[in-house]
């Protein structure tokens, strides 16, 4: 079978065994495609699959890299590539390659995308705008109030029980990943929204959960994603806007004020400085914006 034979099979097995969906199928198709021609070029002829090395994927990958092509693209073809090649072990009896031995190029994680100002405040106004029910719409501002103003992750923030409901002046004791515990400080508006949404619901102990669902159990974080979703809808928020973008909000904003990286790592609960530094990148963009609207030359 020839390499553009082998091709052909694959897609259809991808197509009749896998079900693959017909994107998934014509992504794998040009992934194949440049490949073989890339091999064409390299090999000086047909492509002979059989005498393939992993210093020619290698060569491949670098070809793509010169080619401009970013890492997340060339990763999704090394990942293609090398399904097609177990494909041809297993039903066409390739020689098997070590493929462990060739390694994609390193996704960067993505920049955390944050809120502007007036759009988090928005988000913890105007919860009334998605809510006919008085304890609902209270409900989800305090617990977006609390998200943005102090950072949290939403399962951080639903598996507070009232006798952790923050108080102004005292510090909040969150229980975060790795079960590590940390303390942040409480803002007055915070402890305002957290307040009114106790006085809505009514009578309840210090070891049941802070915030309810509609029959009183924990709730969901996935309610409260749907929440903010229904919000943002019916406000114009950005697509964006959701639970834990509020704590990057948080920390974007924090950043811009002036506070020190090391101080919001605390804050945040991150493990590794190198996690809490990908919010330079987002302020960085923030001031880039800011000059491009203001500077006369920026056009």
């Amino acid at each position: 079978m020839n390499a553009a034979a082998a091709r052909v099979a694959f897609l259809d097995w991808l197509t009749a065994e896998r079900r693959a969906s017909p994107e998934t199928v014509e992504a794998y198709g040009r992934d194949l495609a440049d490949l073989l021609g890339f091999l064409t070029a390299h090999q000086g002829g047909e492509p002979d699959l059989a005498a393939l090395r992993l210093a020619d994927l290698r060569a491949f990958l670098a070809h793509r890299a010169s080619q401009g092509i970013g890492a997340s693209s060339r990763a999704r073809q090394l990942s293609a590539i090398k399904t097609f090649l177990r494909f041809l072990v297993r039903r066409h009896g390739l020689p098997p390659l070590p493929l462990a031995g060739v390694t994609g190029p390193r996704r960067r994680p993505p920049v955390p995308r944050a809120l502007t100002a007036p759009q988090a405040r928005a988000v913890t106004r105007d919860t009334d705008e998605a809510e006919d029910d008085p304890r609902l719409a209270a409900r989800n501002r305090a617990l977006f109030t609390l998200l943005y103003g102090c950072g949290l992750r939403i399962a951080e923030a639903l598996a507070l029980d009232v006798r952790d409901a923050p108080k102004a002046g005292t510090g909040l004791r969150v229980l975060g990943k790795g079960r590590k515990e940390r303390v942040v400080p409480v803002l007055p508006a915070v402890e305002a929204a957290v307040k009114e949404w106790l006085r809505l619901r009514g009578a309840a102990g210090p070891g049941e959960p802070l915030f309810t669902g509609a029959k009183g159990d924990r709730l969901n974080p996935g309610v409260a994603q749907r929440a903010l979703r229904d919000l943002r809808r019916l406000t114009g928020l950005p697509e964006h806007a959701t639970p834990h973008a509020l704590r990057h909000s948080f920390a974007t904003h924090l950043l811009g004020g002036g506070a020190d990286l090391r101080a919001i790592q605390e804050l945040l609960g991150h493990a590794s400085l190198s996690t809490t530094q990908r919010y330079t990148a987002v302020d960085s963009a923030g001031l880039l914006e800011t000059w491009r609207k203001a500077h006369p030359r920026a056009d």
